[in-house]
């Protein structure tokens, strides 16, 4: 049972809606999540211009997916990794394999392993990553502007993963247990 009510987007009013009807023209609906943050509509604002902005940066969508993943797993959002896993398969048509090794850290390849690396090591380290993490993602050819926008990605998957593990928010997308936790 959810703790925390998801809106219905047809009886939302003022900032709420406007939000609502944006979210809806461009994913066709408006999730489970976005209508539970719209209770706020200071934080599902700032979660939508984050990631919008986060979208634009030099890593791109799919790694961003499977940073998302890394992220879920290490905070047990099953929420979150049904919907990165299911947006893995069907818009990045990612394999099993690929989506399953990014949710332990690993990457296909050395520069999306340290990625995946780095953000895990963001997570279980609370931020407090050191000198050798950081030599070991930049050793790999990820520059400083990836770094600061994997530090982003960490952080906007973080929130997003507190907020549906407190609110309990009902899946919209099939469920994925979190097995690292």
């Amino acid at each position: 049972m959810t703790r925390l009510k998801a809106l219905n987007p047809e009886q939302a009013e003022g900032k709420t809606k406007n939000l609502f009807d944006s979210i809806q023209s461009k994913m066709g609906l408006v999730p489970n999540m976005m209508r539970t943050m719209g209770n706020s509509p200071a934080l599902l604002e700032g979660t939508l211009l984050l990631s919008n902005a986060m979208g634009n940066g030099l890593l791109g969508a799919k790694t961003a997916e499977l940073i998302a993943l890394a992220v879920a797993e290490s905070n047990g959002c099953k929420y979150c990794l049904g919907a990165h896993t299911f947006v893995g398969a069907s818009v990045f048509k990612m394999d099993a394999k690929t989506l399953n090794e990014a949710r332990k850290g690993n990457g296909a390849d050395t520069k999306t392993d340290a990625i995946l690396k780095f953000a895990k090591a963001l997570v279980n380290k609370q931020g407090q990553v050191n000198d050798a993490d950081v030599h070991s993602i930049k050793s790999a050819g990820v520059s400083e502007a990836e770094i600061c926008e994997v530090i982003g990605h960490v952080a906007l998957n973080i929130l997003t993963n507190y907020f549906n593990t407190t609110a309990l928010t009902e899946p919209d997308f099939p469920e994925v247990e979190a097995v690292a936790v």
